[in-house]
């Protein structure tokens, strides 16, 4: 990341952090779906205003993270099976360029970073630490779109990250995850951009095979929050 990146994230405005926050909650099982988002107490645990909860809550929708229903206010939403489709079919135009981007532009530090971020995964698993693992999986996955250096590709992709983050936690084989992960990070040092851009849409498309469509049950299976430690 270069300075310029550097300065607007430390002057990002409140209510994209108060978002990011309540995104990562919601993804990382903190808050399930169905889960009802109350502007007023978000904003006495975030210690900020109501005006940037507002605000963040008002994006999240946009987004199609949370939504109002019965009358009961902003609450978390579920993902369809259309909605999963619909992920995957876009991902898999989206990531693959990105891969085929990263191969082409990447560093010999971003490598380094990939293979650490691998590393790390590998560590927390072995030690049964699932949700870290889980989220260096997802920092991977986002590490490779910084990489790909395309500010419209990152845009388009960025809210859309956040729901394959959540959708890959119901992903129980940690490890045949983890080999998937290691062979794309081969592929993109190999610096063949055809190389990488095969591995990633095998990738994905294995795991849209994970998550079959059933018109007869809309909505994937809620899970249950993940408790922090205080």
């Amino acid at each position: 990341m270069n300075d310029s990146q550097d300065t607007r994230e430390k002057v990002r405005p409140l209510r994209e952090t108060v978002r990011d926050t309540i995104r990562a909650r919601i993804f990382e099982g903190h808050y399930a779906p169905g889960t009802r988002l109350v502007e007023r107490d978000l904003a006495t645990e975030f210690h900020v205003s109501r005006l940037p909860v507002r605000e963040a809550l008002r994006m999240l929708r946009q987004e199609g993270i949370i939504s109002d229903r019965r009358g009961r206010g902003a609450e978390v939403s579920a993902l369809s099976s259309r909605d999963v489709a619909d992920l995957f079919d876009v991902r898999n135009s989206l990531e693959v360029l990105a891969c085929r981007l990263a191969a082409d532009r990447a560093s010999d530090k971003d490598l380094r970073m990939l293979d650490q971020l691998l590393g790390d995964a590998e560590g927390f698993l072995a030690k049964g630490s699932l949700l870290e693992a889980h989220r260096c999986n997802s920092d991977f996955h986002d590490a490779i779109t910084r990489i790909a250096d395309n500010n419209f590709l990152r845009t388009a992709l960025e809210p859309l990250q956040g729901r394959m983050h959540w959708l890959f936690r119901h992903v129980s084989d940690l490890p045949e995850l983890l080999q998937e992960h290691r062979a794309l990070y081969l592929a993109i040092a190999s610096r063949n951009p055809d190389r990488a851009a095969a591995q990633s849409a095998s990738h994905i498309d294995k795991y849209r095979e994970q998550f079959p469509l059933d018109n007869h049950e809309p909505d994937l299976p809620q899970r249950t929050p993940e408790r922090r430690n205080p």
